[in-house]
């Protein structure tokens, strides 16, 4: 239906993405697979927005941008900010109150010792495939349920989550940015991946003039 539609849009535009049958075949499918768990009325409505505001066929990513801006998408956080979510949490996931509880799975399904561990180049390719699947299972309408965080007594405030928030908050970083700089802080300490990071993380700032020190441990 999409791609119908698209070419009933774009005319000569559309097939001038395809040089063959065959890369329209491929791109069929590629789209087929990235869409799954998406209903007929949504695609639907994305394609219309597409027709009024796009001069050109999208490419997937625009096009689930424009799903995701519609429908919501379902309170699912975006890929990159539930990768940083699952690494911070990875030494206690249950005593975390999780954003979404498709991060949860997802972090479970990758390996909470596998985020804490393994670079982000090997960790954030798996940690995706899982959320994806998990997110598709999400748009489907399947309940996930809430996992229940353990009630822990005298839990001392000052946890590396906490601290990364109050660095970031205190040395004008985003969110975002603070919890990529400083993640390896959740990792576990004397680790040469975790020293390796924060040394990638210092030079950052470095060659940005930033004036930050990254701190070895949390204050």
């Amino acid at each position: 239906m999409v791609f119908a539609r698209f070419m009933a849009i774009y005319g000569h535009k559309f097939k001038s993405c395809f040089e063959t049958e065959q890369e329209l075949r491929i791109a069929k499918r590629e789209w087929a697979l990235s869409l799954r768990g998406y209903g007929e009325a949504e695609l639907v409505a994305a394609v219309n927005r597409c027709k009024e505001t796009l001069a050109w066929m999208p490419a997937i990513s625009e096009f689930l941008a424009l799903l995701r801006e519609i429908t919501g998408d379902h309170g699912l956080p975006g890929t990159r900010a539930a990768y940083i979510e699952a690494c911070m949490h990875a030494e206690h996931p249950l005593e975390h109150h999780w954003s979404h509880p498709a991060v949860y799975y997802a972090g479970r399904e990758t390996g909470w010792f596998r985020l804490r561990s393994e670079e982000e180049r090997h960790a954030l390719p798996a940690f995706s495939y899982q959320y994806d699947v998990i997110c598709q299972r999400v748009r489907r309408g399947e309940p996930l349920q809430q996992p229940v965080p353990l009630a822990i007594e005298n839990k001392q405030a000052n946890t590396a989550a906490e601290f990364i928030q109050r660095f970031s908050a205190e040395h004008g970083l985003e969110p975002e940015e603070g919890a990529t700089l400083l993640y390896y802080l959740t990792l576990p300490r004397s680790s040469k991946i975790r020293q390796r990071l924060r040394q990638r993380s210092q030079r950052t700032l470095d060659q940005r003039g930033a004036g930050i020190l990254l701190p070895e441990e949390p204050d």
